[in-house]
């Protein structure tokens, strides 16, 4: 059974427009949080419609995320809704005509309550597992975390249940009486790159990075 044939989990959830593209379940939603930290996270403060992005990171069935504690996102989403996406665009698609110009590409939208994690032992942890979902064994190696700094930290969460996902992959899709015109059709492949390190000119003399930067991926 295709994955689109599974029911959305809730109506806002539901993808409408190329609805052949939505995916519901748990292994693309999860596959496509865990490749791109980045997401965006929509909610209303004072009235206004906001957008802030931000790092997440997926643990189990529940979606994390961290701010500032006295910062505007976290004084808005404490008992309100939210929106938070994560895409990632993986080509240009150039039809043969501009109303068929497209991209190939991977999203999840997730509705829901934030939750917050006040517990300090937690927050360390979770940051320990956020910190080190980059460079594994990186947590150990920093100076330790202050109790300062774990109060000045706020992380919220989402359950995983009401969430979608979805995805293009392959070349453009034109009508048919377009296939015939002599323009260039196809995709221009895009992806993310690991650079080189690039060490802080403020090093402390003989130290190397960590092995496990090497194997850094994203996308």
């Amino acid at each position: 059974m295709h994955q689109t044939a599974l029911a959305a989990p809730s109506s806002r959830t539901r993808v409408n427009r190329y609805r052949w593209l939505a995916h519901y379940d748990k292994d693309t939603i999860y596959a496509i949080l865990d490749a791109m930290p980045v997401a965006n996270v929509g909610y209303v403060h004072e009235g206004q419609p906001i957008v802030t992005p931000t790092l997440q990171w997926r643990e189990g069935d529940r979606i994390y995320w961290h701010g500032a504690t006295h910062g505007r996102m976290m004084k808005a989403t404490g008992e309100a809704e939210v929106c938070l996406t994560v895409s990632i665009l993986d080509g240009l698609v150039l039809a043969r005509a501009a109303y068929n110009f497209n991209i190939n590409h991977r999203s999840v939208m997730v509705f829901g309550r934030p939750e917050a994690v006040v517990e300090p032992d937690e927050k360390v942890r979770l940051l320990k597992r956020f910190v080190d979902g980059y460079v594994p064994g990186q947590w150990d190696r920093l100076r330790p975390v202050t109790e300062q700094e774990v109060a000045a930290t706020a992380i919220l969460s989402l359950p995983l249940t009401e969430a979608s996902a979805k995805l293009r992959v392959g070349p453009p899709e034109d009508n048919e009486e377009d296939y015939a015109f002599k323009v260039w059709a196809g995709v221009l492949p895009i992806g993310l790159t690991v650079g080189v390190p690039v060490p802080d000119p403020r090093n402390a003399e003989g130290v190397e990075p960590p092995a496990s930067l090497a194997s850094f991926r994203i996308g």
